[in-house]
């Protein structure tokens, strides 16, 4: 069993802690979360994600790359999330790199656990970083995608899309809503 730790954590002394201990954790404000285990409805609906933003990038020739969860998106300097599925773009990052420092899209996949933090805490988070454009929230039980999406001043504009290609610009590409779901 992982003892956490009792202090307030800064991102940087949480990326210390939990590099090379069992399970995932988050940090939100300073205090350390297990992630809980996950089904295998939430995992293979990550999986597609992952795949449909892959398969999107090289459709596009763009020089974007995908990382499937386990990297960490710092938000503040006490607040750092690990997606289920982002993309950044330009010079890949070196193997040895646990956080991405611009993410250009974020991906949760909702669960019964997690739906109210990732629509509330995440969605104001990842905004916070200034190179998310774009944050998309699956919803597998209904088989949608509600897609948030930087806009002009910093607004969020926010659309729902059950069917068809999800057009995700910057960095100029298409997903099929489909394909997200497997």
């Amino acid at each position: 069993m992982t003892a956490f730790p009792q202090h307030k954590m800064t991102v940087d002394e949480y990326l210390a802690w939990a590099q090379g201990r069992p399970g995932r954790f988050e940090l939100y404000a300073g205090t350390v979360y297990a992630m809980t285990p996950e089904r295998v409805g939430h995992a293979n609906v990550k999986y597609a994600a992952q795949t449909a933003l892959l398969s999107g990038i090289r459709h596009a020739g763009l020089p974007c790359h995908m990382l499937p969860d386990g990297m960490t998106v710092r938000v503040d300097h006490d607040t750092a999330h690990e997606p289920d599925a982002l993309v950044y773009c330009g010079e890949r990052l070196p193997d040895s790199a646990i956080e991405v420092p611009s993410p250009v899209i974020v991906v949760e996949v909702l669960s019964p656990s997690t739906r109210h933090i990732d629509a509330s805490a995440k969605l104001a988070g990842y905004f916070r970083v200034s190179s998310v454009a774009h944050y998309l929230i699956l919803d597998p039980d209904r088989r949608l995608v509600i897609h948030h999406a930087r806009a002009e001043r910093d607004a969020i504009t926010t659309r729902i899309v059950t069917e068809g290609k999800l057009r995700l610009d910057p960095p100029g590409m298409d997903v099929a809503v489909g394909e997200m779901f497997g």
